[in-house]
């Protein structure tokens, strides 16, 4: 159950995500692959097994970090985390970064709360201001995709 309801694509700057048109048309996956600054991203999303579930019919929100957030992780970070033996800790991190259902960015504006992931925490979002999730920034938000949204965060986000 956990695989079937997966992940968030959500990426990092405004100014480095390319501009997606007709994202609305295209799935969470499609979108994050067309926009060129997800590859880290979605090169976990297939390790883990989860390209399926994003393609699914959701919806969902994702909160996705771009390839510099994955960057800026420890070195070897991201490399271990793609082992198979690791799949498990992928799969939990990745899921982390997923809101069952389509929250956009108006339905949080002047709130703090926290919401529910696909992985059975929750995250903290702050939307006084500059919109936090977890204390990442949204960088880009609203990415309207035909099987739910992506808010791009500048770092990756971990469970507790």
């Amino acid at each position: 159950m956990l695989r079937k309801t997966l992940l968030s694509v959500t990426a990092a700057a405004a100014f480095a995500l390319p501009t997606v048109s007709n994202a609305s048309s295209a799935d969470i996956v499609d979108t994050a692959v067309s926009a060129g600054s997800f590859n880290t991203l979605v090169a976990a999303v297939q390790a883990a097994g989860l390209v399926d579930t994003l393609k699914g019919d959701g919806p969902f929100t994702v909160f996705a970090p771009t390839d510099e957030a994955f960057a800026a992780l420890p070195a070897g970070t991201v490399e271990n985390l793609l082992k198979p033996e690791n799949r498990d800790q992928l799969v939990a991190i990745l899921t982390y970064h997923v809101v069952p259902g389509k929250v956009m960015s108006s339905d949080l504006q002047g709130t703090q709360t926290s919401a529910p992931t696909v992985n059975g925490d929750t995250v903290d979002i702050n939307a006084f201001g500059d919109v936090l999730v977890d204390g990442a920034q949204v960088v880009q938000a609203d990415i309207e995709t035909s099987n739910g949204v992506i808010h791009v965060i500048d770092e990756v986000i971990l469970p507790n």
